[in-house]
């Protein structure tokens, strides 16, 4: 994992965020370079950031191939456009959607694998967050891979708060508090309304602080509600249950 929540959190809205932010993600798992894009219907792709960490920085030559016609034919988010959430998506580069995919962004630029978390926004179009091994690391671990599917919320929801408060990107929209309230109590049953209303805002990326503040409680109760909360779901940290619900707004640091 992440060697602490904070270090992402903390590389959200900074200039420095494409290079800050994988950065980050290197305790978590190696990955060569990443890129972050927008899918619009009828439109070439929208690069919204990317960087490289310990190989030549080719990541803007590969979406000007893919930008260049390769989106047109690109099946790999077929599925991700048909979830509410955030979906996680992996492809080796003998799996590109097309010879010319394969040749012209993996082989061309030794990139062997990429793991995406995507999801649809609220303007119909797709975001992606892809995180790219080159040839001469070999392909994610399972171990990253576990890792990448229990941190992919927090890293997507985080790239939305970064695009949103430097205004290049529209953000996807949340589902309603009843959505989440009932994801919960899908879970376990016996929530108290209290707890339902700090695994709630905790989801949403609020601090202790802020839900005290807005349920006229003590930070202490709210601590004590989220302990509760977290023994009846089987959770430890604020990262499992992102991971678990996938609502984190990734406005706030984390203070588990």
């Amino acid at each position: 994992m992440l060697t602490s929540a904070a270090d992402w959190v903390d590389t959200i809205g900074r200039t420095s965020f494409a290079d800050a932010g994988l950065a980050a993600l290197q305790t978590a798992l190696q990955a060569a370079s990443w890129s972050v894009y927008e899918l619009r219907p009828g439109e070439p792709p929208l690069l919204h950031l990317s960087a490289s960490r310990g190989v030549a920085d080719r990541t803007r030559d590969c979406f000007a191939a893919y930008a260049s016609g390769l989106w047109r034919r690109d099946t790999s988010f077929d599925a991700v456009r048909r979830q509410a959430m955030p979906a996680v998506t992996t492809m080796h580069a003998d799996e590109a959607p097309s010879a010319d995919h394969r040749d012209a962004i993996y082989r061309a630029h030794q990139v062997l694998e990429r793991f995406s978390v995507a999801a649809p926004t609220a303007s119909h179009t797709l975001l992606a967050v892809n995180l790219y091994r080159h040839e001469h690391q070999g392909r994610f671990s399972p171990r990253e891979r576990e890792r990448f599917e229990n941190l992919a919320p927090i890293i997507f929801r985080g790239v939305q708060r970064h695009l949103a408060l430097r205004g290049e990107a529209r953000v996807a929209s949340p589902r309603s508090s009843a959505d989440v309230r009932a994801a919960l109590l899908a879970t376990c049953s016996r929530l108290t309304t209290r707890e339902l209303d700090v695994c709630e805002r905790l989801l949403r990326g609020w601090s202790h602080d802020g839900i005290a503040a807005d349920l006229q409680l003590k930070v202490s109760s709210v601590r004590t509600y989220r302990a509760r909360a977290y023994t009846r779901l089987g959770v430890h940290f604020r990262s499992e249950l992102f991971a678990r619900f996938g609502m984190v707004a990734a406005t706030t640091a984390f203070d588990d």
